[in-house]
């Protein structure tokens, strides 16, 4: 093993990033009328739920570490130049070592979802395809490129929708609010290092718009309790907007840098905004309990 011990491993993970993933599975699952069933059957026991919400959450947590690690494995090189502090290219992970680690990690989330249904594997499995196709080949496509990392998130999000396949088969297309949200991310990410990216971030400005309307319109017409879901967008907005604002007024790295941090940290609020559409504010603020969590483990570790 590489000077450094376990630590540079773990920061090859992007820990706090782990936990917006956790949110997707969270998020999935109270559509799927997971979390609705467990609480209404607390006494009488939802012990297979329970288990496969703990199955899901540790399958993201394979599927979103190995994917980033893989990230940071392809771009060895490039950070060689751009990023030398980071584990690989200073030497405190061995390249050969995070290959196994980060395998080991995909590997490990594709089973933990096979244990709940054979859907659900596919669907880890089609994830952790298209997270390895992103960082060899997506990123580098300029239209493509976001799309592919969004198409990410959406397995993610569907994932947790997948205990319930028959749910599933009706509201798959709800994945394309998270494929929106992180293909804008993506794009605004694209000027961190060198700035001077003011179409993209424009073009990632109108795309968070759409998403917020969206999900609001979602809560609408899911019936009468609506406006549950208007704190939760109010607080994304403030979360993502006015980063963005001064990255587009600056063109500056650092502050499209912290634009993209805060909007990748508020993934967690998009999830915990649509769990309050479908399944009611409760429950969205449970989701938002990871959010402190994601903040915290953001201050020890890189999240971009």
């Amino acid at each position: 093993m590489a000077k450094g011990g376990v630590f540079p491993y773990l920061q090859l993970t992007r820990p706090a990033n782990v936990v917006t993933a956790i949110a997707d599975i969270w998020a999935g699952f109270a559509i799927a009328g997971g979390w609705s069933y467990m609480i209404s059957n607390w006494e009488k026991g939802s012990a297979d739920f329970w288990q496969n919400l703990l199955w899901l959450s540790l399958s993201t947590i394979g599927l979103y570490a190995g994917g980033v690690a893989f990230n940071d494995i392809a771009d060895a090189e490039l950070d060689a130049v751009e990023r030398p502090e980071r584990p690989i290219p200073s030497g405190r992970a061995s390249k050969s070592t995070a290959i196994i680690f980060a395998t080991s990690l995909l590997v490990f989330g594709v089973a933990m979802a096979f244990l709940v249904n054979w859907i659900a594997g596919v669907l880890a499995i089609a994830v952790s395809l298209c997270a390895l196709l992103y960082d060899y080949w997506g990123k580098h496509q300029s239209i493509l490129g976001p799309i592919n990392m969004g198409l990410c998130r959406t397995g993610n999000l569907l994932l947790g929708v997948a205990v319930a396949p028959e749910v599933l088969e009706k509201l798959w297309p709800i994945g394309v609010l998270p494929l929106i949200y992180v293909a804008a991310i993506t794009m605004v990410s694209r000027g961190e290092v060198h700035g001077k990216n003011k179409k993209a971030l424009y073009g990632g400005f109108f795309m968070y718009i759409f998403v917020v309307l969206a999900i609001y319109g979602l809560a609408k017409f899911q019936g009468p309790d609506y406006k549950e879901v208007f704190p939760f967008l109010v607080l994304l907005s403030y979360m993502i907007f006015p980063p963005l604002g001064k990255a587009i007024k600056t063109q500056d790295p650092k502050m499209i840098g912290k634009s993209v941090k805060a909007a990748v940290i508020s993934l967690i609020i998009v999830n915990s905004s649509l769990t309050a559409a479908f399944a009611g504010w409760e429950i969205g603020a449970i989701v938002l309990l990871l959010l402190p969590i994601s903040l915290w483990l953001a201050k020890k570790f890189a999240v971009t």
